[in-house]
């Protein structure tokens, strides 16, 4: 008889160790092959039953297991690798993992023990070779080369990475980070984790291998034999966590994921990509040489357990390596619970033979798939043990109760992932034929559940990290297919090989990215959809000159718009308008210039065409608008004195804010109204020009001047407005609003209420007409804020005294002027005076009452006049002062005060002359008045600044009522003095 043949093949990756061992076996009756991942298990398994039948072919890993009564060949992971079976050939892949900490002391088990009865077989790295020559003395080395050429390719930018590359991290975080970025960017890609079942890992690896998808991003799971057609690896991350602590990379482990790039006879490349720092170039030698520092010990434990009791099998698995070349490794997790559970009393009181003791090591051997880092994983395996020790099997009710609890395909992807570890706990349990009485049935409810989920969690990651459209046009792009299929919709859809890639909007292009893609997806889109856009454009420019003005508006920005012809009407369901151009201020306000936005797609003589159409439009819409002012223009062109008014009232745009009674005499006046133009108290403009459509302009004109929005006006048919807080200064009087207190009248209505006010006061004060506040559209409350911005004010007639008792006095309106103005004397004399008539003297009370009001002809009840400025109006709505009682009055000092003035006025006299009356006005001229900085007007008005004086009901007695007598005390104390 022969002794069994023990042979090692070595080397590095993609030299054909796997494929041999494989090949070998099969070329035996029976034979067992051990692998480090349960993905690679399945994956040769599916290899070897198309080799073999499904019949003779086994599948052995911790939560699956598939047994056919025939089974002569077992694919397993080499934790679940069944010795006690009787085998030809033995073989265990990734031999090196030996030396892994964690789980390192399986592999040394393997190497130690495990054989073949007519050959054994082990794959792996030559860094193992001087401590297995130690530990198998007889076993025959074989080292084979790589088959291909690996070489650093350096840092990349993940967007310039090329198509068959596979990026590397080392966290789930990562991974879907990196993932997401390439989706955005090269049009998706497939993911690869350890955590993934067998079935979500086969749909993804699909998606590469298909070409679907040209990258992949993984963990260092695809570093254990996971064969693709790979031909770039690109780190992202050197740095990884091994379950204690975090780490860099050695060179071997480096290698071994860099090694996956090119297969076969093809050539592959490695380096770094997104934040990860450039190899150094010792490992770079390393890597491409295939040369690294031998193992210097490998993991070992003791695998003669002693289960005399949990103390003993304690005590057993702390043993020390019995030679030299091994060392202990991390307390596994199985370790760890048994640990934890020989604590506890239940446990302890139960296991007191050594079956008992051998069912609770195998109970603390369930896998921690989980990792929750709490006590449920030993609360999970203590209750394994006490119902197997106490019941002899595991309820039934409690196992389909666990696994109902994961058949549920709701969740994102760390759900459904958190899911499918929660399943392979329980599929692990499920395995064991001897904890159940009908394991069969559990193991199909596991599978079920595992294979329901694992199609959503295949699901999830397709729709989060493939675009397939995108990836589609980028792999023809990159392979040099310049007859793509591209049409435009008419709906301005542009479509590429039946995929739409974006839309026209205007004579600009939009790619459909997604929110946070970036330049280069958006460059390829535009790439693919430029055959059909070179021919739409020129379409659209003949479309745009043939297009009615309707077609146009503008925006709040300046920007200009067009509707193209078939577009639903504005307001309707599917209607835009594109933005094609843009104002720019021109040589006047009312001669703006039209610029076309830039276009990729238009050539210069493009864009003067659509400019050329674009000012045709718009002089014929200002020239619309402004048409009143054209008219009143034709009207005044044979007469000279009216040239400069209708001159400012074109720079303006028809309102001229700033009262006109200064620059404006009668005789013009009535000349201007003969043309439609209004000179009011307020402003100078044509009342066609307040009307909705020519103001929406005005707006839009006044905005461009000011480089500014267009600010949101008012709806048509008000009266009044509360001030709007984002109008800015000069906005309100330019568009016909006259601040009133706390609200802004419309220009017509306050000039027409002023008229009539300023004929009823042009004497004395007069009964306030009772509808006045609901002409102006304002609250009682609102009413004298109002009328005194408009240069009138409210009183009530001081009742005489047998009058005390009676119903309360009307209210009164009074034009505000000066106290020295109003003297009954001085008012008669003026009125008597030559060439004065009432006209004259209503604007001379005027101009000393001051703020908005300042002429007031009795001949003109109408009083049409527009808005003063924003800031006169503001200026003249100051409320003047509570007057003084007219006890308190020095009624001397106003009469030398009146008397000073009117010496003053009729060349009688100077200061000195005039008494203390002059004193209030100081000694300047009348002539020196500060100018104030209202951009439309060259005078000051002093409104509010005054003391005015309260007129009484027919009171021509300077003289109010005898301060000792009982009518004077009942007075002060109806009015609260």
């Amino acid at each position: 008889m022969f002794e069994p043949r023990v042979k090692a093949v070595l080397g590095p990756t993609n030299t054909g160790k796997t494929h041999l061992a494989i090949t070998r076996m099969l070329a035996h009756s029976s034979g067992i092959i051990g692998f480090p991942l349960r993905l690679l298990a399945r994956e040769n398994y599916d290899r070897m039953v198309a080799a073999k039948g499904e019949q003779h072919v086994a599948l052995i890993t911790g939560e699956e297991k598939i047994i056919p009564p025939e089974a002569r060949w077992f694919a397993c992971t080499v934790e679940a690798m069944p010795l006690d079976r009787k085998v030809e050939f033995l073989a265990v892949d990734e031999i090196q993992l030996c030396a892994d900490p964690d789980r390192g002391h399986v592999f040394t088990d393997r190497l130690l023990h495990a054989r073949g009865m007519v050959e054994t077989m082990f794959l792996g790295a030559e860094t193992i070779r001087p401590l297995l020559q130690r530990l198998v003395p007889r076993a025959e080395i074989e080292t084979r080369p790589r088959l291909s050429q690996l070489t650093y390719a350096g840092p990349a930018k993940l967007t310039r990475l090329p198509p068959r590359s596979a990026v590397v991290a080392f966290s789930a975080g990562e991974v879907y980070a990196i993932a997401e970025a390439i989706r955005r960017r090269r049009g998706g890609c497939a993911v690869v984790m350890g955590r993934l079942s067998p079935r979500t890992r086969n749909a993804q690896v699909a998606l590469y291998q298909e070409r679907e998808v040209d990258f992949l991003v993984a963990t260092d799971a695809i570093g254990m034999g996971l064969n693709m057609d790979v031909d770039h690896v690109a780190f992202a991350s050197l740095t990884k966590f091994d379950g204690h602590r975090s780490r860099e990379l050695s060179a071997q482990e480096a290698a071994q994921i860099a090694g996956r790039a090119g297969r076969g006879m093809r050539d592959g490349t490695f380096g770094v990509t997104a934040d990860c720092p450039p190899l150094s170039d010792e490992i770079v030698e390393k890597i491409e040489s295939h040369q690294f520092e031998p193992l210097q010990t490998l993991a070992w434990r003791n695998s003669a357990l002693d289960f005399a009791s949990p103390e003993a099998l304690l005590e057993s698995l702390a043993a020390p390596p019995p030679f030299a070349g091994l060392a202990k490794g991390n307390d596994a997790d199985d370790h760890i619970t048994l640990a934890a559970l020989a604590r506890d009393e239940d446990v302890r009181r139960l296991a007191t033979s050594r079956s008992r003791v051998s069912l609770l090591w195998e109970a603390c051997q369930i896998p921690d798939f989980r990792k929750l880092a709490d006590e449920t994983h030993q609360n999970f395996c203590a209750r394994v043990f006490k119902h197997l020790a106490e019941d002899g099997h595991l309820p039934e009710d409690w196992i389909a109760s666990g696994i109902a609890s994961c058949n549920n395909v709701e969740g994102d992807l760390d759900t459904l992932m958190a899911r499918l570890a929660s399943i392979r706990v329980w599929s692990f349990v499920a395995a064991r034929n001897d904890w159940f009485r009908d394991a069969a049935r559990f193991q199909g409810e596991a599978r079920e559940a595992e294979d329901k989920v694992s199609d959503a969690l295949h699901e999830r990651l397709t729709a989060r990290f493939v675009d397939r459209r995108a990836a589609h046009l980028m792999r023809k792009l990159d392979d040099g297919e310049e007859e793509l299929l591209s049409a435009v919709t008419r709906r301005g859809e542009v479509v590429v090989e039946g995929h739409p890639v974006g839309r026209i909007s205007g004579f600009n292009f939009e790619a459909a990215t997604e929110a946070g893609a970036g330049e280069e997806e958006r460059k390829a889109l535009l790439r693919a959809a430029r055959r059909a856009l070179k021919e739409e454009m020129p379409r659209r420019v003949s479309l745009l000159e043939a297009s009615n003005d309707d077609a146009f508006g503008l925006t709040p920005l300046q920007r200009v718009t067009w509707t193209l012809p078939g577009s639903p009407p504005p307001g309707s369901p599917g209607h835009e308008a594109a933005e094609i151009a843009r104002l720019k201020a021109g040589p006047s306000p009312d001669k703006p210039l039209v610029e076309p936005l830039n276009s990729e797609f238009l050539d210069s003589a493009q864009r003067e065409r659509v400019r050329a159409r674009l000012a045709t439009w718009l002089e014929s819409t200002i020239k619309k608008a402004m048409a009143p002012l054209e008219a009143a223009e034709t009207k005044a062109a044979e007469d000279s004195s009216l040239r400069g008014h209708l001159f400012r009232l074109r720079e303006y745009l028809g309102l001229v804010p700033g009262g006109t009674e200064r620059e404006i005499t009668p005789e013009l006046r009535a000349k201007l109204k003969a043309i439609g133009v209004r000179a009011g108290r307020f402003a100078l403009y044509l009342p066609e020009m307040l009307k909705p459509k020519p103001m929406g302009l005005r707006a839009q004109l006044w905005a461009l001047a000011a480089e500014s929005a267009v600010p949101p006006l008012p709806v048509g048919g008000l009266v009044s407005i509360t001030p709007p807080s984002n109008w800015p200064a000069g906005f309100a009087a330019q568009m016909g609003w006259v601040l009133a207190g706390e609200v802004m009248i419309r220009l017509d209505v306050a000039e027409r209420v002023a008229g009539e006010l300023g004929h009823l006061t042009r004497r004395a004060p007069a009964l306030l007409p009772g509808d006045i506040a609901s002409r102006l559209g304002v609250k009682a409350e609102a009413l004298a804020p109002a009328l005194t911005a408009l240069g009138f004010r409210l009183l009530n007639a001081e009742p005489l005294p047998e009058e005390m008792f009676g119903p309360p006095a009307p209210l009164m309106v009074a034009a505000r002027r000066d106290e020295h103005r109003h003297h009954p004397r001085h008012d008669q004399r003026g009125r008597n005076q030559p060439g004065r008539g009432p006209r004259q003297g209503g604007e001379r009370g005027e101009r000393s009452g001051g703020g908005a009001s300042r002429t007031a002809p009795a001949t003109t009840p109408e009083g049409e006049a527009p808005a003063a400025a924003e800031g006169e109006a503001g200026q003249a709505g100051t409320p003047a002062e509570t007057p003084r009682p007219r006890e308190e009055r020095p009624r001397d000092g106003n009469r030398q005060g009146r008397q000073g003035h009117r010496d003053e006025r009729h060349g009688k006299g100077g200061p000195s002359a005039g008494g203390q009356g002059n004193k209030e006005r100081g000694d300047r001229p009348r002539g020196d008045r500060p100018r104030g900085d209202r951009p439309f007007s060259d005078r000051d008005r002093k409104g509010g600044d005054r003391e005015p004086r309260v007129f009484q009901i027919g009171g021509k007695r300077d003289s109010g009522p005898d301060p000792d007598s009982p009518f004077a005390a009942l007075a002060k104390l109806k009015l609260g003095k």
